[in-house]
């Protein structure tokens, strides 16, 4: 037996009790890192996924009250995240329940002058990812290396005992589960509209449709505010990266928005 619980608190817009706002004083609020001319090395088509929200909520000085409702409905969901789990352990399913808690994209909160969804730099693509399964996990365990959501099917299948069909693209994380393993040894992609990325241990690469490239060093540049693509001495690294990607990910994307009477 199977359950989803779907929140969506986290995307716009965010209605939530006062008291979730109170825990964050405009005062106190924590921003973001950001660098003022974060997206001067930026290609084309990277500036155009990225949208007015966030400069329009700087100069109606609502940026702040932003972060502070997105931290707040984070608690909020939080909140209710723990309602379940509380549940869980009071039931007598406690011990044979496997628990996956994950997002499904990231969230810019001014990031390379961005608010919301849909980039491949690491704010937009990086997921919360939670495991627990009774008898394998480690609630002590945080596993840094980058994975795919594409991984999690196998991974139950292996974790109820089921064999992993051979067609599947994504791999098993119990290894990692278990800390047999430390490393995920391949590319995590992704892809948005006609654009593409790859993620490694060490190195993120975005490839634009129209030729426009990225390349960040991930453990030096976590914020991805250097973008290396035009450095000589990483020719190399954007070469054997670019072996990594498909040269067709999916179907053309066509940004259209039909009325009903159409």
């Amino acid at each position: 037996m199977s359950s989803l619980v779907a929140f969506f608190f986290l995307d716009m817009a965010w209605y939530v009790s006062q008291k979730y706002l109170d825990m964050y004083p405009l005062a106190q609020v924590t921003y973001p890192p950001l660098k003022e001319d974060d997206r001067d090395d930026v290609p084309k088509e990277g500036l155009d996924l990225i949208s007015d929200t966030y400069i329009n909520a700087v100069s109606h000085h609502q940026y702040g009250k932003g972060v502070q409702a997105y931290l707040a409905a984070t608690s909020y969901a939080d909140t209710q995240i723990g309602r379940i789990l509380d549940t869980l352990k009071s039931s007598p399913y406690k011990d044979n329940t496997i628990v996956v808690l994950v997002s499904d994209h990231g969230f810019h909160v001014g990031e390379k002058g961005h608010w919301q969804k849909g980039t491949l730099w690491e704010d937009g693509t990086n997921v919360l990812l939670m495991v627990d399964a009774p008898g394998v996990t480690d609630e002590n365990r945080a596993i840094h290396t980058p994975v795919s959501l594409l991984d999690l099917y196998p991974t139950l299948m292996e974790l109820v005992g089921m064999e992993i069909p051979a067609h599947v693209d994504g791999r098993s994380l119990v290894p990692l589960l278990k800390g047999i393993a430390s490393r995920y040894e391949f590319p995590v992609l992704t892809a948005y509209q006609n654009h593409i990325s790859v993620r490694t241990d060490r190195f993120r690469l975005i490839r634009y449709s129209d030729g426009g490239i990225e390349l960040y060093a991930s453990l030096d540049d976590p914020n991805e505010w250097n973008n290396l693509a035009e450095r000589s001495e990483y020719q190399g690294v954007i070469a054997g990266l670019s072996d990594m990607l498909p040269e067709v990910h999916m179907l053309p994307y066509v940004n259209a928005r039909l009325n009903a009477d159409e």
